[in-house]
């Protein structure tokens, strides 16, 4: 049994204050910025395996493609422009929610199989929402988990407006997408897609998935959107990978 159960909450609260101070320490300085949370910090945390040096935001939880997407989102989109919007996110992450949902309004969804933090729990290949329902979609690295993607993707495109835009990214690890749906058991996974819960490895070819159901895609890299400079102030590595922007115009 943990003994700061039985402590004065004001006890607890200073505690807690000191710990995140000893945790934050060795990163705090200005060597690196997160345009999500705004804050500076000497360098990224490691994350991933195996681990990747500075590439987790430690105020925010951020990485290095939430990064360059909310850059996108800042200077190439009208996301932030004040207009009333609807967006669903899908398979939101933490460190954005707060901060969209204050800036977008009512019209933010955040949406999911299995997280019972979100709006709405979906089924991404059965979108229970009518034709034209989102201004925006943003899905990030959610399709190479996904069996059907096709059809997820065309779900995408169903309930995007006409003159809306969906920001999706998935890895891309490959020459050309290899998937096999007998491999089944996550060790196999893991040898040939990468990862426990993958089902496939996508390529460049990517790219034409999305353009089958009509989407209109337009691939942005870091060095459209970043400077030098900017790219080593985020952080920004080849892991963050390429942004997909779609529309349907």
């Amino acid at each position: 049994m943990k003994m700061t159960k039985f402590l004065p909450m004001f006890i607890k609260k200073s505690l807690r204050t000191a710990r995140d101070y000893l945790d934050y320490l060795p990163y705090r300085g200005n060597g690196r910025y997160c345009p999500i949370c705004k804050k500076s910090s000497k360098k990224f945390g490691k994350f991933g395996i195996p681990p990747r040096d500075d590439a987790l935001c430690m105020y925010c939880k951020s990485l290095e493609r939430h990064r360059l997407v909310w850059r996108c989102f800042e200077t190439k989109t009208d996301l932030f422009d004040g207009r009333s919007k609807t967006m669903l996110h899908v398979a939101p992450e933490q460190g954005m929610v707060k901060i969209l949902e204050k800036r977008i309004g009512s019209g933010y969804v955040t949406a999911d199989l299995n997280s019972p933090e979100v709006m709405v729990k979906l089924d991404i290949t059965q979108i229970p929402c009518g034709d034209k329902s989102f201004d925006v979609i943003y899905c990030s690295n959610v399709l190479e988990h996904i069996p059907d993607d096709k059809r997820a993707i065309r779900e995408l495109y169903r309930v995007l407006k006409a003159d809306g835009w969906a920001v999706i990214l998935v890895p891309v690890t490959a020459d050309v997408t290899f998937e096999d749906a007998s491999i089944t058991e996550p060790e196999e996974r893991l040898k040939y897609f990468g990862q426990e819960d993958h089902v496939r490895r996508y390529g460049p070819d990517f790219i034409t998935r999305l353009e089958e159901p009509g989407f209109i895609v337009r691939v942005i890299s870091p060095h459209d959107i970043l400077s030098r400079e900017e790219i080593t102030l985020m952080g920004i590595t080849a892991s963050a990978g390429d942004i997909y922007f779609c529309t349907k115009q």
